[in-house]
């Protein structure tokens, strides 16, 4: 089976391709020449997955899965959700996105997050929707050097240590992206 992920963001298909079976051949946009900026103008993390997904085939003919991914702040009511990405403004900088973060949550004790990702999948002509929550709280300060986005202040149930400190494989087996993708794995094997 082949398959399109949409996304230009060659740490998320790293992760992806690490997790899927020989069956299963990812192209990225670049693989199938899309470079199209895809403007993720819904409100939810399900609309933006589906229309980055629904752009793809209805442009290109290709079967195709996108993700979305926001960081939900209890304290926060939900912030920065569905505008993680560019939670400071642009230019799009994770560096930026943690430092507001930590600002706002300045002085305040309660520090639950959960990292939430949707993919949807548009698979001859159907769409299919897989959610992953990953629960924990936003650290003080940064630790670690790996992963991307927020990272470095994120730490799961569970764990001592932030995302960024952990090695892909073992991000991948607690991760929001890591347990949306083995749905969709987990989906695709049983798929006729």
């Amino acid at each position: 089976m082949e398959l399109v992920f949409a996304t230009n963001n060659l740490n998320k298909l790293k992760e992806v391709q690490e997790m899927l079976s020989d069956s299963i051949k990812i192209l990225s946009l670049k693989d199938i020449n899309c470079f199209d900026e895809v403007d993720e103008t819904e409100t939810t993390l399900e609309g933006n997955a589906t229309l980055k997904a629904d752009y793809i085939t209805q442009k290109f003919g290709y079967n195709c899965f996108a993700d979305d991914t926001g960081l939900e702040v209890e304290s926060l009511d939900g912030k920065p959700g569905v505008y993680s990405a560019r939670f400071a403004g642009e230019p799009a900088n994770a560096e930026n996105n943690m430092q507001k973060l930590l600002s706002e949550l300045e002085g305040k004790t309660n520090r639950k997050a959960q990292f939430r990702t949707v993919i949807s999948l548009h698979l001859e002509n159907k769409h299919f929707l897989f959610e992953g929550i990953c629960k924990g709280e936003i650290l003080t300060e940064k630790q670690g050097e790996k992963g991307f986005g927020y990272d470095p202040i994120f730490k799961p149930e569970g764990f001592n240590e932030s995302f960024a400190t952990m090695s892909s494989e073992e991000k991948n087996k607690i991760s929001h992206r890591g347990l949306a993708i083995q749905k969709l794995v987990e989906f695709l094997t049983h798929y006729k």
